[in-house]
């Protein structure tokens, strides 16, 4: 059974709430979903639905473009730290198949 994402990561705000909690335009969060920074998912109607997550984050893209970094910059920072994440998880799951495998203990 799948589990379901945290109130965090639950896709259901639309664009105009998203706009003023964040104080950016419609617009411009249209264009940095076209810029691939922020994914959101679509209702059945095809409207746009955000995370509390996507939020932080839209802030976050929005004060980098403040201090003048360019969406491309951004976008790049955001595959170096996917492609850690992914990085760390595949070590852990490693560590984790060798305790396994040989029955060594986490300590506690």
């Amino acid at each position: 059974m799948a589990e379901s994402p945290s109130y965090k990561e639950r896709k259901v705000i639309t664009i105009g709430v998203v706009s003023e909690l964040t104080g950016l335009s419609e617009r411009q969060i249209r264009y940095y979903e076209e810029r691939k920074l922020v994914f959101p998912e679509r209702s059945p109607k095809g409207n746009r639905k955000y995370s509390f997550a996507d939020v932080e984050l839209l802030i976050d893209i929005a004060n980098k473009r403040e201090e003048g970094v360019q969406t491309f910059e951004i976008r790049q920072d955001m595959i170096r730290e996917e492609k850690k994440k992914e990085k760390r998880m595949r070590k852990q799951l490693l560590r984790g198949e060798i305790n396994a495998r040989f029955g060594i203990q986490k300590e506690r």
